[in-house]
């Protein structure tokens, strides 16, 4: 088979995902530190820990008889809202199977093969993907001080470069780039070069430094901004994104987007969930306060972290990192290690509900002491 298959695909390490809850809970059946009543907490794949509001659920619910229907192609209701909420128009909008999709749908679109895509070293690792799945180049561009280094992202510039992805705040790290930096760097790029902010975990963000990316978006036809209603949201297993850019972008993406990618559950879902702005405030003042909780426990255990502006933080254990990962399995806790990533020695923590994050710091002193 892998003589059939195109040479560019067998250049691709797959994803890999972290862990589903119930093979965790399933493999962890006999250890001895595991006693009756337990159930594992995940705190590897920076979801929402909190089940989606009763609005959302109750949408969901009086949905279910017409699931024999395919969904509405293009999400009028759904990209409606979104119009409303940015104030721009419903061809702006395109929804995706997460946002990942619609990253996907602009490799397809506009990468030919040999051209390059840019994007920061230690980030998403499906940039790197998209890019090989059409043959293109992947340019990794160092992180600086944790952070996106756009300087050094400019310079890498060639006359094949094609797409940039700015993850912004950046996963793993959780870092942002500034508004003032973001518009210096558009300035400076050429108008041929298509430019993606990828911004999954925008509503957790709290500097005032954060970008005005619709802004940019409007002002620059080369740009896209990319979200996500599988974080904040809670719909992490409905898989819906979307992206806003100008109408004649958004029609190249819809000319390669397969029919009837997003659920009908999904948007009825993300519609009712626009409403939930005060559940959603509820969330980040969690996110906040569990934050704040998590830095002083590290910092009385003498471990290094980086200040995040997301829900996750990447934390530096030394180097059995993946041993004291492995421990706390044993335990029943989730972490992401890191090494795939380019850190060796950090792990990535998901911010829990209060009582998952005080579990895992008392699980975390025993794995490293």
């Amino acid at each position: 088979m892998e003589r059939l298959a195109r040479k560019c695909i067998l250049k691709i390490k797959p994803y890999v995902p972290g862990k589903p809850i119930e093979e965790v809970e399933r493999e962890l059946g006999g250890y001895p530190d595991v006693t009756s009543g337990w159930e594992a907490i995940k705190l590897a794949s920076n979801e929402n820990p909190f089940s989606p509001p009763s609005g959302v659920l109750k949408a969901i619910r009086e949905y279910l008889p017409k699931l024999n229907r395919y969904p509405d192609d293009h999400g009028y209701y759904l990209t409606g809202a979104l119009a409303k909420k940015y104030r721009v128009k419903q061809e702006n909008i395109i929804l995706g199977c997460g946002s990942d999709e619609i990253m996907e749908l602009v490799s397809k679109t506009f990468l030919e093969p040999d051209e390059e895509v840019i994007f920061g070293d230690q980030s998403f690792v499906m940039y790197k993907i998209i890019t090989q799945i059409m043959g293109g180049k992947p340019v990794a561009v160092p992180l600086k001080n944790y952070t996106y280094d756009l300087i050094a992202i400019r310079r890498a510039v060639t006359k094949k470069t094609k797409i940039v992805f700015i993850a912004n705040p950046n996963n793993p790290t959780g870092t942002i780039v500034c508004d003032k930096e973001v518009r210096q760097f558009i300035r400076n790029m050429p108008k041929n070069i298509i430019i993606v902010f990828d911004e999954a975990y925008a509503e957790y963000v709290e500097s005032k430094d954060y970008p005005r990316s619709l802004e940019i978006v409007q002002e620059n036809r080369n740009c896209v901004m990319l979200r996500t209603f599988s974080k904040i949201c809670s719909l992490a297993g409905l898989r819906i994104g979307y992206g806003i850019a100008n109408p004649q972008l958004i029609a190249c993406l819809n000319r390669v987007r397969l029919p009837f990618n997003t659920s009908n559950i999904a948007q009825v879902a993300a519609l009712a969930s626009l409403k939930e702005t005060k559940w959603m405030e509820r969330i980040r003042r969690i996110n906040r306060e569990e934050k704040k909780f998590l830095y002083s426990e590290f910092g009385k255990m003498g471990l290094e972290y980086i200040p995040s502006e997301a829900n996750f933080i990447l934390v530096k254990i030394g180097r059995d990192a993946p041993g004291a990962a492995q421990g706390l399995l044993k335990k029943g806790i989730i972490v992401r290690v890191m090494t795939d990533f380019g850190f060796p020695e950090y792990v990535r923590v998901t911010i829990g509900r209060p009582v998952e994050n005080k579990k895992f710091v008392k699980a975390l002193k025993q794995c490293i002491s």
